[in-house]
């Protein structure tokens, strides 16, 4: 671990204070009963409002200085898990286990390089590597992260601690040549939820026997042996887990047939809010105040999915956001001035640019989730 992590990152570190982590609102009335997200600014740090990037004026070029003021980072390799810290993001890269913090700058500013937080020993060919990190509930207190990562034999769910090695939480979820995507949400402060992915094989997200695509709960998890407990079954590619600004948790996943968002209830049911039978690879997801924004692989663009906020039940098609401006998007999160972040891989699934791969903070559209672009 390293020292970034122990000091830079963890310094003044409070939690409850903006977001969900990984969960994102267009509108800062939403409101959610749990969260784990950190402020570095402290409890009483107020988010910054959101900027239409039109008012502002370009950063100077340069090699790794993208000119794009919306652009939070620069020259990563193929980015994956994403999560806000307070007025920044962690950002993890797929394959080189790295986790870096990056930062808005003033416009006027050259963005700085992201800082090495830490690195994690992944087998990062196919599509493993390092797919999602969460911080500890209590980060502010013991510095743990937990990340999602493919080693040479499994997929599995580790530990960081600030001086430590990471410890293993969950391993022997099934490795294959795809479908090894994971990912990690808190449902409650003792209650780590899991999504596996198939491993391309989707005999195993219906075999029981198997922690292949599964959506899994794992109960005050610590290091050494965990019994996880099995929520829902059926997952295919997996894609990311963020909660809904209430109780429950949206999930979003990819099959051969369809992409998907599903909604787990308070009861422990999963249930199908949307369907893109055209399968444009939904990956990270944020909760907005009207409902949930996606990142798009192959769709290139952010979705902003309008759903009904009781039942959430989703019945008009999603707005496109940003379509084909940044390329390939994967991860999302919500940054502190109200947007939502999301991270790109066009080095690995697209046509990579001068900048690429990048963090991008995409503002809300003019009217909320559901306006025009």
């Amino acid at each position: 671990m390293s020292s970034v992590f122990a000091g830079r990152v963890a310094v003044g570190l409070a939690l409850g204070t903006i977001l969900v982590a990984g969960c994102a609102r267009f509108d800062e009335s939403a409101s959610s009963p749990f969260t784990t997200e950190p402020s570095i600014g402290g409890a009483n740090a107020e988010p910054k409002p959101p900027q239409d990037s039109p008012s502002q004026a370009p950063r100077p070029t340069g090699p790794c200085i993208d000119p794009d003021p919306n652009v939070i980072g620069t020259c990563l390799d193929s980015a994956a898990g994403l999560i806000a810290v307070g007025d920044g993001a962690l950002v993890a890269e797929r394959r080189t286990g790295r986790i870096l913090s990056v930062t808005p700058v003033d416009a006027s500013t050259p963005q700085p390089p992201p800082e090495e937080v830490a690195v994690l020993p992944v087998d990062g060919s196919g599509d493993g590597g390092i797919s999602d990190i969460t911080l500890s509930p209590t980060f502010s207190e013991d510095g743990l992260m937990y990340a999602y990562i493919t080693t040479g034999s499994d997929n599995r769910v580790v530990r960081l601690s600030r001086d430590g090695a990471p410890k293993e939480i969950l391993t022997g979820i099934p490795k294959g040549a795809t479908g090894n995507r994971g990912a990690l949400e808190w449902a409650t402060p003792n209650q780590l939820l899991v999504l596996t992915g198939d491993a391309g094989n989707p005999a195993a997200a219906a075999d029981p026997g198997s922690l292949g695509g599964k959506l899994l709960r794992l109960d005050s998890p610590s290091s050494g042996a965990n019994t996880p407990q099995v929520v829902a079954s059926g997952i295919g590619t997996a894609g990311d887990l963020c909660r809904d600004g209430k109780d429950g948790m949206w999930v979003t996943d990819r099959t051969a047939a369809e992409d998907r968002l599903q909604h787990l209830g308070t009861d422990g049911t999963l249930t199908v809010s949307w369907t893109w039978p055209d399968r444009p690879g939904v990956g990270g997801c944020a909760a907005t105040t009207d409902g949930v924004a996606v990142a798009l692989t192959e769709g290139k663009a952010l979705a902003a999915v309008t759903a009904d906020m009781t039942t959430f039940a989703v019945t008009t098609a999603p707005t496109l956001i940003a379509q084909d401006k940044y390329g390939k998007l994967l991860g999302a999160t919500g940054g502190a001035d109200g947007s939502v972040w999301v991270s790109t891989v066009n080095k690995t699934d697209g046509a990579p640019g001068e900048f690429d791969d990048r963090v991008v903070r995409i503002p809300p559209p003019q009217g909320g989730a559901g306006g025009p672009d």
